[in-house]
């Protein structure tokens, strides 16, 4: 018999007319949550907060029922829920459409689930489910929801649609398939029609709606402004810090002390700069590039001490942890540090001194690192600059500036140690993103397509080259530590516990519908062993550049690739050709290297090596928070794309096919940089059918087709912002 506090599990509340199956759902649906356990009828009773008698009686009924097929009776007249031996744990993920999967947690499977089968459980959370046994070879086995193991959300964003004494919340984030009822005395103020955070307090019914109160009003729906902020907060990004947080950041002096200096490097009097987008205001790199008198250079990586400042433990910490990445949203950034400290302290502005933990190496001309220093330093930067403005210094401008040519210097450099990667495997897929420019009340009123100037890859390269040099010092077996406070060197063969970023190689039989896609174009794509080489994966996003399908061929190539994440197993990182990397330069805006830069220190100091399983599920959380970061960033992109593309509905505009399936095909609008779907429907010109082995939609009748690369004109009849969808039709 279990000693489990019955009073605190009621699963719902049953009334004199609840039905004998209702109730015979309840008994099972209770056993089934507690599958370890036996329990006789009146502790069920008890669980279920039934006193009345009556209902008792039934209850006995409904259990001894239950005991002739489901039901294993112990000791004491004690029941307890069959075993299963098709039991799995996993995540719980929704499609607005009414289905979703589970992804196991013990192994790499997914399960499909129809609606009505995912009991009490929301987006997100973590399920216990019961598989069906097989499934037709083309199909995932079904399961169903019998346990809600973990409840990852008990907040939602949306919108309030009142109905007199109540009123109903619709989620955002259409994932969520079920809207939040709210009692009027439960409303906080909101008014109907505005944005609001509403708490999810129970939940025991798919039948019913998730009940809750509303948190916080957070303005009117269709305010731009709100309409991104609501946006961002439905996929969990945290928008204000905790009272707490804000006041330990306010604490921190703003000016440097004498102890803050002791120990380190000082730099102050290097021709140090950065290089950041125009509107940046949290500068977490800088850098130098001298010449040696060997011929060689120096080069200096400064990075924002972001772990003098923030200790281990504290309220900032705690939430930096939590949040595990600044979010830059269409219209604004959401950091992960308060801003005292992401836009004034740790912040490497220019003209000030700074502390910074610095990566200075030296590199031949051929771009290979032969020695390396990594060492806590003070700096100070002697300019700021955009990179517009270090792009007119590369190309000739102002050349008697005091920084010209340390940045003509960096930029050859860069160019060098670009065409070293290339060689060496990395793939440069290019950038198609785009930057949306908004008016003063967050207004779209363009979109361009983001330049790539040569100054920004000087910038990408030399952090690469400082992630990579950090990975290998500790990972590598070529590579020395400095360990302790007397400068000597000692051979590791055990590398020491850390945070890689790895990047597996890609799914084998996605990589085979790339080479059968890329084949359609005229393109091939050798396979070895059934997978692809990174070098074989470059040339072919070299050999489509400038082409009509280039676009389409560099989407699907990324879609093939596994995603990037952080590690204590290092296994090299596919895209870039590394065997170490690691990432080291922006701990104001991502906390895997504020844990790099705190494991460098203490490693330095012969500190003892940290719990693996720690750093592992630290890894684990800043990976999906990051990839939760980037879905709420291409939303909020996307979302002012379909407010642009509503103020052009009936408009024509010439573009290129990006995808076509078999419910229609998919145009990017080559002026607007927006994507829209052409239904099948709406193709009425002739009978179209989707050919699976060619993408291709094609007329039965005049053989007329679209497959993705082809130049069409469309017009825009429809940009739904809610859904952020926008439908075309084709123009002849």
């Amino acid at each position: 018999m279990s000693d489990f506090p019955l009073a605190s599990v009621a699963t719902d509340t049953i009334r004199p007319s609840t039905t004998d199956e209702d109730i015979r759902r309840h008994v099972l649906s209770f056993l089934r949550k507690h599958p370890d356990e036996a329990y006789r009828s009146h502790e069920i009773a008890k669980a279920l907060e039934i006193e009345d008698n009556d209902l008792y009686l039934r209850l006995c009924d409904a259990v001894a029922e239950l005991a002739m097929k489901q039901l294993v009776q112990q000791k004491g007249r004690a029941y307890q829920h069959k075993a299963q031996a098709n039991r799995r744990s996993g995540v719980l993920q929704c499609n607005p459409n009414g289905f979703g999967f589970v992804r196991a947690l013990d192994a790499d499977e997914e399960f499909f689930i129809r609606e009505h089968n995912m009991g009490e459980a929301l987006h997100g959370d973590v399920v216990r489910v019961a598989v069906a046994a097989k499934a037709p070879e083309d199909k995932k086995r079904e399961c169903e929801v019998v346990e809600v193991l973990e409840r990852r959300r008990d907040q939602i964003v949306g919108t309030l649609r009142t109905r007199g004494h109540f009123g109903f919340v619709e989620p955002d984030d259409r994932r969520i398939l079920q809207d939040v009822y709210v009692a009027e005395d439960d409303f906080a103020g909101a008014d109907d029609g505005e944005k609001v955070v509403v708490s999810v307090d129970r939940f025991d019914d798919r039948k019913a709606s998730p009940e809750g109160r509303v948190l916080s009003v957070l303005g009117a729906a269709d305010d731009p402004n709100v309409r991104v902020l609501s946006l961002a907060m439905s996929m969990d990004v945290k928008a204000d810090f905790p009272d707490d947080v804000e006041a330990e950041a306010e604490a921190i002096p703003t000016s440097l002390r004498e102890q803050d200096l002791k120990r380190r490097t000082d730099l102050r009097d290097y021709p140090i700069f950065t290089i950041d987008p125009a509107d940046a205001k949290d500068f977490d790199d800088a850098v130098h590039v001298l010449e040696k008198d060997n011929g060689n250079l120096e080069v200096g990586v400064h990075i924002a001490d972001v772990s003098h400042y923030v200790e281990p433990g504290s309220a900032i910490d705690q939430e930096a942890l939590e949040r595990a990445t600044s979010v830059y949203l269409v219209d604004r950034t959401i950091p992960m540090l308060p801003e005292k400290l992401s836009n004034q302290v740790c912040s490497l502005r220019p003209h000030e001194d700074k502390l910074a933990f610095s990566v200075i190496m030296e590199v031949t001309r051929q771009g290979e690192v032969v020695d390396h220093e990594i060492t806590e330093t003070v700096i100070h930067s002697q300019q700021r600059m955009t990179y517009d403005d270090a792009q007119t210094y590369i190309d000739g401008g102002y050349p008697d500036h005091d920084v010209a040519e340390h940045v003509v210097r960096a930029n050859r450099l860069a160019k060098t140690l670009t065409k070293k990667r290339m060689r060496e495997g990395s793939i440069d897929f290019g950038s198609d993103e785009v930057k949306v420019i908004l008016d003063d009340d967050g207004h779209p009123k363009n979109i361009v397509r983001k330049r790539r100037m040569p100054a920004n890859r000087l910038i990408e390269e030399l952090m690469l080259l400082a992630n990579r040099t950090v990975a290998r010092h500790i990972g590598g077996s070529d590579f020395h530590e400095r360990v302790g406070g007397n400068g000597q060197y000692t051979h590791r063969d055990d590398p020491l516990p850390f945070i890689y970023r790895v990047h597996d190689n890609p799914d084998a039989e996605g990589i085979q519908k790339l080479a059968e896609y890329v084949q359609v174009f005229g393109h091939d794509l050798p396979l070895t062993n059934g997978n692809v080489t990174s070098e074989a994966l470059g040339d072919l996003i070299d050999t489509v550049k400038g082409s009509p399908e280039e676009i389409v061929i560099s989407r699907a190539a990324l879609r093939a690739m596994s995603k990037a994440k952080y590690s204590v197993g290092n296994i090299g990182h596919f895209g870039l050709g590394f065997d170490y990397y690691s990432h080291f330069t922006s701990p104001i805006r991502r906390y895997p290297d504020l844990i790099v830069h705190r494991l460098l220190k203490h490693y330095a100091r012969g500190g003892r090596p940290p719990s693996v399983d720690d750093l592992a599920q630290k890894c684990e959380h800043c990976s999906e928070q990051e990839r939760n970061a980037e879905q709420a960033e291409r939303e909020s992109v996307k979302l002012k794309q379909v407010e642009y593309a509503a103020s052009h509905v009936g408009d024509v505009f010439d573009g290129v096919v990006s995808g076509v399936t078999k419910f229609g095909v998919f145009v990017e609008l080559s002026d607007l940089l927006v994507e829209g779907l052409v239904h099948v429907r709406e193709m009425n010109d002739d009978y179209y059918v989707y050919d699976e082995s060619t993408y291709t939609m094609r007329g039965e009748n005049t053989g007329k087709s679209y497959r993705p690369g082809d130049s069409v004109t469309v017009k825009i009849v429809d940009a739904n912002v809610d859904k952020r969808q926008i439908d075309l039709v084709f123009e002849e």
